[in-house]
């Protein structure tokens, strides 16, 4: 019996129909293990997410037919036991790239609410930081997914749609025809339709709850395209909205000033300087910025002693982001990472440089491995006198799996601040906040529906501090020091903001201690701010220039203009007062745009300009260092 027309057809479509089947399994699993996070979403909604991930699903799997499609015609013509293991091992390399990419993106969406992608990547690289951050069963249970997943697709592909030519079969004529007219079949099929726009991932989004959404985008599609757009950075901005000299014009109208007219609120000129980094501090963890009451009672009670910024703004959502925003004032882009390469990361300002300069012993701590995200190559560059991570601090301290909790790197932190010559400006990143939170403590708040793990690290956390300043006001140094805290990012919460929203990315800032005048203390400022908003802030109070930290601004200025900027993860969150705008430049659509009724200052047209306008001039100074 010769090789027809449709048994050609047959082993096209048995191919097609199982890389399909896969990505709703795949797509199953991941909704399965984030559950948690579908408690309050319908069930026909649910299901929606299959329907509307079929256009993307057929896409992807067309593009993986192109080289079964040239197999399938030569097989047809010459069978050869050799092509069919060729075929099969194509299958199974394919299999296991798409397997592990979901399963990458199982493990890291409670933590990260995103895909896998271009970025991302860039984390693979420290394959230990992400091995450190997951709890050990997790670890296996993510194996085990991987490899159930494999070869189970793999055994019921090859008994199921594999398909066998046998050489008495051949029709030469029959399949070349399958061959020149089978490819443009695939090209349709690739770009989606007919229609004018290639197919892209708002054909899946359907749904205002994100995480609908993102398991209805096929993962293997989204990180191919996330490369593919980003493989230009080098000589083209993809966020460039306006004229560059246009878009400059705006920024610098953004950051105009009526006058000095600076709050001081230090009682001496070079006081000492202790930086509490909170490793992913919400806003919504303080009762003082809209968090719920007793979660952090302790960082409460110092709120007395201090002042407090009420409406602050993380300038990215991973840690090395919230250092070069911290220490270099540059706000973070969407995409990639300035920390990631040091040629450029080097031309950023650097507030230890400038503390150095003016006579502070400058200092850095970390209980956990500061290579992640390539802090440590940034911390060296940006000229700090001392750099203590984990391998440096006392072997007897018990770790966790990410590092040194809390409630251990605090005293040895103290007690290196006593060492130290002053003034002082000391540094220390905490890291209890970050899963896995094994710190061994048993849970003291029960009511979080979301994040309750979370919650209670920072309870933990807020503990932690109690003990630290408990001994520290028996310190000679400590009536004369001014601590800070601030956040290195936001955190998803118990409220289970969406991560592109203005809450999802609200942060802590705080000063505080004896050196704060006694008429500050207490002080809440309700300006709207941004974390590189820290650096200009905290120069003025020394009466230190700030100029060089171009996209900082000095929030205890009164004529201070307000605005806060966070990228997405390809797109621009702007917030003014009153005013919301988030932008996403794949799918280049507005997510969001809101004014206030009673907000007449501004426009829908001017917050579009200003938010654009700012993307597009942050991301072209980071492609011109």
């Amino acid at each position: 019996m010769k090789t027809t027309l449709k048994q050609l057809i047959t082993a096209f479509l048995k191919n097609i129909l199982f890389w399909i089947l896969l990505f709703a399994f795949t797509r199953l699993l991941y909704l399965l293990f984030n559950v948690a996070f579908l408690r309050d979403i319908d069930f026909v909604s649910i299901i929606a997410v299959f329907w509307h991930a079929l256009p993307l699903d057929i896409s992807t799997a067309c593009y993986l037919m192109l080289i079964p499609v040239l197999l399938i015609t030569i097989q047809s013509i010459y069978p050869m036991r050799w092509l069919d293991i060729v075929f099969k091992a194509y299958v199974f390399i394919f299999v296991f790239i798409f397997c592990s990419i979901i399963t990458f993106e199982i493990g890291v969406y409670p933590e990260w609410k995103t895909k896998l992608h271009y970025k991302a990547l860039l984390y693979l690289l420290h394959p230990g930081e992400i091995l450190r951050t997951a709890q050990t069963w997790q670890l296996i249970v993510l194996f085990l997914l991987i490899v159930i997943q494999v070869g189970g697709a793999f055994i019921i592909y090859t008994r199921f749609f594999f398909m066998k030519f046998l050489k008495e079969n051949r029709t030469i004529w029959l399949s070349l025809c399958f061959f020149i007219l089978l490819p443009g079949f695939l090209f349709i099929g690739m770009r989606g339709g007919f229609q004018q726009i290639p197919i892209n991932q708002s054909k899946s989004y359907f749904s205002k709850i994100d995480i609908l959404n993102l398991a209805a985008v096929n993962s293997g599609w989204n990180l191919m395209h996330s490369i593919e757009q980003n493989a230009n950075l080098i000589t083209e901005n993809p966020f460039k909205y306006f004229n560059q000299a246009e878009a400059k014009k705006t920024v610098r109208d953004l950051y105009k000033i009526e006058k000095d007219s600076t709050i001081q609120i230090l009682k001496i000129q070079r006081p000492n300087i202790v930086v509490f980094i909170l490793e992913g501090w919400s806003a919504d963890l303080i009762e003082s910025t809209g968090g719920e009451k007793g979660i952090t009672p302790f960082f409460h009670e110092m709120e007395k002693q201090g002042v407090l910024f009420t409406n602050i703004y993380n300038s990215g959502d991973r840690s090395q982001q919230g250092m070069s925003a911290i220490f270099g004032g540059f706000p973070a882009h969407p995409i990639t990472t300035i920390t990631e390469q040091p040629e450029k990361c080097n031309k950023l300002p650097a507030l230890p440089r400038i503390m150095s300069a003016n006579g502070y012993y400058t200092s850095y701590y970390f209980g956990g491995d500061l290579t992640y995200g390539n802090i440590m190559s940034y911390l060296l560059q940006n000229g700090f006198d001392k750099i203590i991570d984990e391998k440096d601090f006392p072997s007897n301290l018990p770790r966790g799996r990410l590092g040194i909790h809390d409630g251990f790197s605090l005293p040895f932190f103290l007690s290196e601040l006593n060492k130290q010559k002053q003034p002082f400006f000391s540094n220390i990143f905490t890291a209890s906040t970050h899963s896995p939170y094994d710190m061994g403590i048993e849970e003291s708040i029960q009511w979080p529906k979301y994040e309750k793990q979370y919650v209670n690290a920072a309870y933990y956390s807020d503990n932690s501090f109690r003990k630290f300043f408990e001994d520290a006001k028996k310190q000679s140094w400590y009536k004369n020091t001014l601590f800070v805290f601030i956040s290195d990012h936001g955190h998803n919460t118990y409220r289970n903001w969406p991560p592109y929203s203005a809450n999802y990315n609200k942060m802590v800032f705080m000063m505080c201690g004896d050196v704060i005048r006694d008429s500050c203390k207490g002080l809440k400022i309700d300006k709207i701010g941004a974390q590189v908003d820290y650096a200009a802030t905290l120069l003025n109070q020394l009466h230190l220039n700030d100029t060089s930290f171009y996209w900082s601004k000095n929030l205890l200025n009164v004529y201070c203009p307000e605005f806060a900027y966070y990228p997405n993860e390809e797109g621009i969150g702007w917030i003014r007062p009153g005013a919301q705008y988030v932008f996403d430049t794949r799918f280049n659509r507005d997510i969001l745009l809101e004014i206030d009724s009673a907000n007449k200052s501004i426009s829908k047209e001017q917050m579009i300009k200003e938010g654009k306008s700012y993307l597009q001039c942050v991301f072209q100074q980071y492609m011109d260092y």
